[in-house]
């Protein structure tokens, strides 16, 4: 679904989603009020949010469609032209998978919905370094992940995805197979009762399992 008030955006972003073999676009909206109702309908797959609209932002409405039990398997991917950290910390606090901005090149956009689809976090490169650098320095959230119960291998599964790196890094610097990478996901996913990746990065930073760079 594709929430933006910008009809030559949403057209553009259409055209090249359903050009994409396995996508298709289900509907559109120009704003974050209908955005919630038509998702509660509908069940999208992933949801294209934009951040700046009218009636109610992106930002409110991704809170509320990740607050909603019926749309758990619902995933938001916001869209921004605007790379300022306070947006990509508010999405991810509101519940978004991933935050990327709109000059992406269409082949990364097609991927990164493949990605938020299959439970994936995805940000901008540039962007998340300073994302967690924000999640240290700022408040915990009222609900921190819990880490506990975690075996070691799971640890240091989760330690490693705190740093950014993609199954397939972790498979190589720990000499496993990607399948078994992905098991380990499933099992912290479990544990943490995190909603996907995004917020198993969190819970390895409060946990202290990784730090910012200075």
């Amino acid at each position: 679904m594709l929430v933006d008030d910008q009809p030559l955006l949403r057209r553009s972003l259409a055209m090249i989603i359903n050009d994409a073999p396995g996508l298709e676009v289900v509907a559109e909206t120009d704003n974050g009020l209908d955005a919630v109702t038509i998702a509660r309908t509908i069940r999208p797959d992933v949801i294209l949010m934009d951040i700046r609209m009218p009636h109610r932002d992106g930002l409110a409405a991704t809170r509320e469609i990740c607050a909603e039990p019926l749309l758990a398997p619902t995933r938001v991917l916001v869209l921004s032209m605007f790379e300022l950290d306070d947006y990509v910390y508010q999405a991810l606090l509101a519940g978004a998978s991933g935050f990327l901005l709109k000059d992406t090149r269409p082949q990364d956009l097609i991927d990164a919905i493949h990605r938020t689809h299959q439970g994936e976090s995805l940000f901008a490169p540039s962007i998340l370094t300073r994302l967690i650098a924000h999640y240290v320095t700022a408040p915990r959230l009222p609900q921190p992940v819990s880490v506990r119960g975690l075996t070691s291998r799971e640890t240091e599964v989760l330690t490693l995805i705190g740093r950014g790196h993609s199954n397939q890094e972790i498979a190589d610097q720990l000499n496993i197979a990607v399948k078994t990478v992905k098991a380990h996901i499933t099992h912290l996913l479990s544990k943490t009762y995190a909603r996907d990746r995004a917020q198993l990065v969190i819970a390895a930073y409060n946990a202290a399992l990784v730090h910012p760079t200075p």
